[in-house]
C-alpha cells in the first residue's frame, strides 16, 4: 500500500451511534471494526443473525470492551426493513452515522417478496426505505452523515424507467451496475436535498475499488479462483485489495471532518481499483438531476416511504 489516509487519521468516535448495514462479513464487517476501534457504538444490521453473531464476536475479540448491536435486517424486504428501522428507532434517539453497506449482486434474474428486481430492489430501494425510515433519527444529531457505498462499475449503469423489474432485458453485469448507479444517484439527490432543507446532516458516498469480498468473487470464476491462488497474489494485488483497505474510503467519507457534502471517496491508485482512499470524482451519470428526481419520486412511490427532512 502507498502512504495516505489510515484509520489512524480519523479522529476519536466515542459517543456517536453508527448504523452499518452488511456488517457480518466483508468490507461491511471491516467498517464496523473501524467504527469501534474509534470508539462508536455500532448497530450490525445484517440479513443473517448467525454470522452477524459471528462478525459481532470476532470484532470484540479485536477490540475488548467494543459496543456492538445486533439488528435483523433483510433489505430485500420491505416488512423487514420496517421492522429492522423500529427496533433502531426504539433504541436509539437519534443516529451520527448510517452506512449504507449491504449489496447483492445475483446470477440469474430473481424478484424481492415485494416483486422487485433483486439487485435494485435490495441495493436501492431497501436503502432508500431504510434511510428514509431513520431520517428524524438522523436529524436529531450533530452533524450526521449518511454514508452510500457505491462500485466503480456504476460508471457502466443505465436505468431504464419503462423496464425496471428488467423482465425484458436483465444480464448479471446491467443488474448490478444499474442499481450501483441508482445508490450513488440517491447519495447525490439526498446530499442536494439536505442543502436545500439547511439541515446539518449530509450525505456522501464511497467505494471500495478492487476487493476481495463476496460480491466481486461472483462475478466470475476465473476471478474466484484467481483470488485463492497464492502463486497469483502478485498479480492480483495490483488491482485487488484486502477488506481492511477495501473499507478505508467508506471509514474516511464516514469520519474526516473536511469531508463535506455530496464528497466521493475511493482509492487513489491504478485504475482506482488500489491504495489509500482520497476524494474522486463521480461519473457524469451519477450527477445528473433530472434521473436522480425521477429515481427519488419512483423510490418513494415503491416503498410507500417518505424521506421527510423538516
Amino acid at each position: 500500500m502507498k502512504s495516505g489516509w489510515t484509520l489512524a487519521d480519523a479522529p476519536p468516535q466515542t459517543g456517536r451511534v453508527a448504523v452499518v448495514t452488511g456488517a457480518n462479513s466483508g468490507i461491511g464487517r471491516e467498517i464496523a471494526l473501524g467504527l469501534a476501534t474509534l470508539g462508536a457504538r455500532v448497530v450490525l444490521a445484517c440479513r443473517n443473525p448467525q454470522t452477524s453473531a459471528e462478525g459481532r464476536d470476532d470484532i470484540v475479540g479485536k477490540v475488548p470492551g467494543a459496543e456492538l448491536e445486533l439488528v435483523d435486517l433483510d433489505l430485500a424486504s420491505l416488512n423487514s426493513v420496517h421492522d429492522a428501522a423500529a427496533e433502531i428507532r426504539r433504541r436509539h434517539p437519534r443516529l451520527d452515522l448510517l452506512v449504507n453497506n449491504a449489496g447483492v449482486m445475483r446470477a440469474r434474474r430473481e424478484l424481492t417478496p415485494d416483486g422487485f428486481e433483486m439487485d435494485f430492489g435490495t441495493n436501492y430501494l431497501g436503502h432508500y426505505a431504510l434511510t428514509g425510515l431513520l431520517t428524524d433519527r438522523l436529524l436529531a444529531a450533530d452533524s450526521a452523515r449518511v454514508v452510500t457505498v457505491g462500485s466503480h462499475v456504476h460508471r457502466a449503469g443505465s436505468i431504464d424507467f419503462a423496464d425496471l423489474p428488467m423482465d425484458r432485458s436483465f444480464s448479471t453485469a446491467a443488474a448490478y451496475s444499474r442499481a450501483k448507479l441508482a445508490q450513488m444517484l440517491f447519495a447525490m439527490e439526498l446530499d442536494r436535498r439536505m442543502r436545500s432543507a439547511e439541515v446539518s446532516a449530509i450525505s456522501l458516498a464511497a467505494h471500495p475499488g478492487g476487493t476481495r469480498t463476496g460480491v466481486m468473487r461472483e462475478q466470475s470464476r476465473f476471478l474466484q479462483w484467481a483470488y485463492h491462488a497464492p502463486s497469483l497474489r502478485w498479480l492480483t494485488d495490483r488491482f485487488i485489495m484486502d477488506p481492511p483497505d477495501g473499507a478505508l474510503p467508506v471509514l474516511r467519507a464516514a469520519t474526516d471532518p473536511k469531508a463535506q457534502g455530496g464528497d466521493y471517496y475511493g482509492p487513489v491508485g491504478s485504475l482506482g481499483l488500489v491504495g489509500p482512499p482520497v476524494l474522486v470524482e463521480p461519473s457524469v451519470k451519477a450527477k445528473d438531476r433530472d434521473v436522480a428526481a425521477r429515481l427519488w419520486d419512483i423510490g418513494a412511490e415503491l416503498t410507500g416511504v417518505t424521506i421527510d427532512l423538516g
